[in-house]
C-alpha cells in the first residue's frame, strides 16, 4: 500500500465544516471595505526576491530566516510573497497607478513565511490588506482605523480587541534618535540576548519589541522615541489622536511599538486580543511614506494595514460567534417513477426564481429515512417532497425540519414561501 501523502507542515485545509466561517468573516470584511469605497486589486503570489529584501529590510526576521526562496529554470531568484504590501506597491508603480494619483485599494489571499507553525500562526496564511497611496495627512490613517473598528463591530468582536498607537517619526527623526538607543543599549550590553546583540546596530528599533522580559525591565530607562520627533511628525500624530478622539475610537499610545518591518514611518498601530494567549495581534498597519521611491517610483505619501483571516477565524471560535448561515437552505426529497428528473427541475426552477436560495437535490436512492437523514446531515432547514401524487397533482410537500410541520401546496406557490428563507 502506498504511503499516504499528507499536507506541507503549517499548512492547513480548510474543510466543508470551516468553510462557512471563512466566508462570513471574508464577506463581512469586503462589505466593509466596499462601504468605504475602496477597489481591489490582485497581484502574483510569487515575486522578485529583490523585491522583499529591498522593501522589508535586508536585516528583518522575515528576509533573514522566514521567507520561501528559490531559483526558477533561467536562474532567477522567486520567493513566496510574505506580505502584500511591496507586491502592491510594485502593481502600481509598473501600472503606473501611483504618480499624482490617489489609490484606495485592497486584496486578500495566501501569504507564506518558514517560522514554527503553532496556533493562529502558519506558513501558510491568509491576509487581507488595505493600502492608500497618494494621501499624506492624518485623515486618512485615521479612516483606516475607523474602518478596522467598523469590521471589528461588524463581526462582533469590538469588545475583545483593542487599539495601540503610536509615532515613530520620520526618516530624520529617527536617525536621531537610532543614535541615543544605540549608545544606551551598549551601556546595557551584558544584558542583551543575543538577537538584540545582533539588531543593536543593524535595526536597533526592532530591540524595543523585544519578548525578553529581562531586557523589557531594562528598556523602561531607555530614550523615549517621542522626544526626537520633529514638529511634522508631532502634528501629524496629534492630528491622528484627535481625529480618533472624535470619532470615539479608544487607544492606548504604546511608546515601543515600532513595527517588524523597516518601510514604516509615523504612524504606527496594532489591534490586539487577549482571546489568542500569545497570538494577541490581529491587525497592524501606518505609514510608510518612503516606499514607493526606494521600489524605484515617484514619492508618493503611503499609508495601510493588514490581518490575519486565521487569527480573525480563530477568535471567533473561541468567542463562541460561530453562527453561520448553513450551507443548504432546501433539500430535495423524491421517491417513485419518473419523481428524481421532476424535482430537479423544480429545484432549478427555485434557483432561478429566488436568487440566493441554496438547494440540494438527493441522489443515490433511498428511502424517505435516509433521504430525510441526508437532509439533516448537510443542514438543511427544509425538505422539499415530491412523489408520484404530488407530481400528478403539480403539488409538493414542504418539511420544516426544525419544527417538524409540514404542508401541502402548489408548486407555483412554493418560491414566495422559501424567499423567506433569504
Amino acid at each position: 500500500m502506498a504511503k499516504q501523502i499528507q499536507a506541507i507542515r503549517g499548512m492547513n485545509d480548510c474543510l466543508p465544516t470551516q468553510s462557512p466561517l471563512w466566508q462570513k468573516v471574508e464577506s463581512t470584511i469586503k462589505q466593509v471595505v466596499s462601504a468605504y469605497g475602496y477597489s481591489e486589486v490582485r497581484m502574483p503570489i510569487v515575486e522578485s526576491t529583490h523585491l522583499f529584501s529591498r522593501a522589508i529590510g535586508e536585516v528583518t526576521d522575515v528576509v533573514e530566516k522566514e521567507m520561501y526562496t528559490f531559483d526558477d529554470r533561467n536562474g532567477d531568484s522567486l520567493t513566496l510573497r510574505p506580505e502584500g504590501t511591496a507586491g502592491c506597491v510594485r502593481a502600481g508603480i509598473q501600472n503606473g497607478l501611483l504618480y499624482n494619483q490617489e489609490q484606495r485599494l485592497w486584496y486578500t489571499g495566501p501569504m507564506f513565511r518558514h517560522e514554527r507553525p503553532q496556533k493562529g500562526r502558519y506558513r501558510q496564511f491568509h491576509q487581507f490588506g488595505v493600502e492608500v497611496f497618494g494621501l499624506n495627512g492624518p485623515d486618512v490613517d485615521a479612516e483606516l482605523i475607523m474602518m478596522t473598528a467598523r469590521m471589528w463591530r461588524e463581526l462582533g468582536i469590538d469588545k475583545h480587541v483593542r487599539l495601540e498607537l503610536n509615532s515613530i517619526g520620520s526618516l530624520e527623526d529617527r536617525a536621531n534618535y537610532r543614535e541615543a538607543l544605540i549608545a544606551f543599549l551598549e551601556q546595557h550590553i551584558d544584558i542583551l540576548d543575543e538577537d538584540c546583540k545582533r539588531r543593536m546596530h543593524t535595526n536597533p528599533l526592532r530591540v524595543l519589541d523585544t519578548k525578553n522580559a529581562a531586557i523589557q525591565e531594562v528598556l523602561v530607562d531607555a530614550p523615549k522615541l517621542s522626544d526626537y520627533l520633529g514638529e511634522e511628525s508631532k502634528q501629524h500624530f496629534a492630528g491622528l489622536c484627535e481625529l480618533l478622539d472624535a470619532a470615539g475610537i479608544e487607544y492606548q499610545v504604546n511608546e515601543r511599538l515600532v513595527r517588524g518591518l523597516d518601510y514604516y514611518n509615523r504612524t504606527v498601530f496594532e489591534w490586539i486580543t487577549e482571546s489568542l494567549g500569545a497570538q494577541g495581534t490581529v491587525c497592524g498597519g501606518g505609514r510608510y511614506d518612503g516606499l514607493v521611491e526606494q521600489l524605484g517610483g515617484k514619492a508618493t505619501p503611503a499609508v495601510g494595514f493588514a490581518m490575519g483571516l486565521e487569527r480573525l477565524v480563530l477568535m471567533m471560535e473561541t468567542l463562541e460567534l460561530t453562527d453561520v448561515r448553513r450551507p443548504v437552505d432546501v433539500y430535495m426529497v423524491t421517491a417513485g417513477e419518473g419523481t428524481m428528473m421532476a424535482g430537479m427541475k423544480l429545484a432549478e426552477k427555485l434557483r432561478e426564481d429566488v436568487p440566493g436560495l441554496r438547494v440540494m437535490s438527493h441522489f443515490g436512492g433511498g428511502n424517505f429515512k435516509k433521504q430525510f437523514k441526508r437532509a439533516d446531515n448537510v443542514g438543511a432547514a427544509v425538505a422539499l417532497v415530491l412523489g408520484e401524487n404530488e407530481i400528478a397533482e403539480n403539488t409538493v410537500v414542504v418539511k420544516d425540519l426544525r419544527g417538524g410541520e409540514q404542508t401541502t401546496m402548489a408548486q407555483d406557490d412554493v418560491a414566495a414561501k422559501l424567499a423567506e428563507l433569504i
